[in-house]
């Protein structure tokens, strides 16, 4: 029997982020304009739903960590070699989320050639909002990101401006590795990035381009991430995973 994908944070297999995909935010970042798209992959275990108990997004210690709002493609049907034609057979849904970045590492990273796996992969640095049935939205390219830290707005863009569609994304990545039922596809963010500190409320949604009332939204507190490793605030974790998975059998 399958799992539901309302629960696709509890059991799917991999998120891969594409960079880039928005010609402004290369530009403000001083990236180039990528000619082909370009994605990384972050661990599900960055995932914190916005549905959890306590929603939170963790600043590691020293770092400075940036907001970038996404829409998610929720795949629904394995697929290795999709042709653009048929990628949209394979996505069942979608959902709101926030690739969260940690700007310093990332740029140490990329002046010495690394990859960005200690940038992007922090735990609760993929936060993600419901799953959104593929039949809520007509059309992924007429929708609008939205993102306030506080009440300020610090983004705000169409999907439209995407420079590879979800077709030629889901075509591309499937060329290198299966998708798989349960993935998410993080299809890049318009430009307005910028820093989440403790004590801040983010908030973000999206709606069709043109309208006022929003699909979807949802709301993160932000904190220091505790714990005495290298990057926590030296104060003790508390380990709520268990919650969460028990939330998503119950749901199950």
């Amino acid at each position: 029997m399958s799992l539901p994908l309302s629960t696709f944070p509890a059991w799917g297999r991999k998120i891969v982020a594409i960079g880039r995909n928005y010609a402004e935010h290369a530009k403000e970042l001083g990236n180039a304009v990528p000619t082909t798209p370009f994605f990384f992959l972050k661990p599900t275990s960055s995932y914190v739903t916005s549905y959890s108990t306590n929603p939170t997004i963790e600043i590691p210690k020293g770092s400075n960590v940036h907001h970038e709002v996404e829409l998610a493609v929720v795949i629904g049907a394995n697929g290795r070699d999709i042709s653009e034609a048929t990628a949209m057979r394979h996505v069942e849904g979608y959902a709101l989320a926030i690739d969260a970045t940690a700007r310093d590492l990332q740029d140490e990273a990329k002046k010495a050639g690394k990859p960005w796996s200690t940038a992007k992969g922090f735990d609760t640095f993929t936060p993600i909002g419901d799953f959104i049935p593929k039949t809520m939205i007509e059309d992924p390219d007429a929708l609008t990101l939205w993102l306030k830290v506080n009440d300020t707005v610090k983004q705000n863009g169409p999907t439209s401006d995407m420079i590879f569609k979800i077709p030629q994304l889901i075509s591309y990545v499937s060329s290198i590795m299966t998708l798989e039922r349960g993935d998410v596809i993080l299809t890049g963010t318009p430009a307005g990035v910028g820093r989440m500190n403790p004590g801040d409320i983010v908030t973000c949604g999206l709606r069709t381009t043109g309208s006022d009332r929003d699909i979807f939204n949802m709301k993160f507190s932000v904190v220091e991430r505790p714990g005495i490793g290298l990057y926590g605030n030296g104060r003790q974790c508390t380990i709520i995973l268990s919650k969460i998975h028990f939330k998503y059998m119950w749901r199950k």
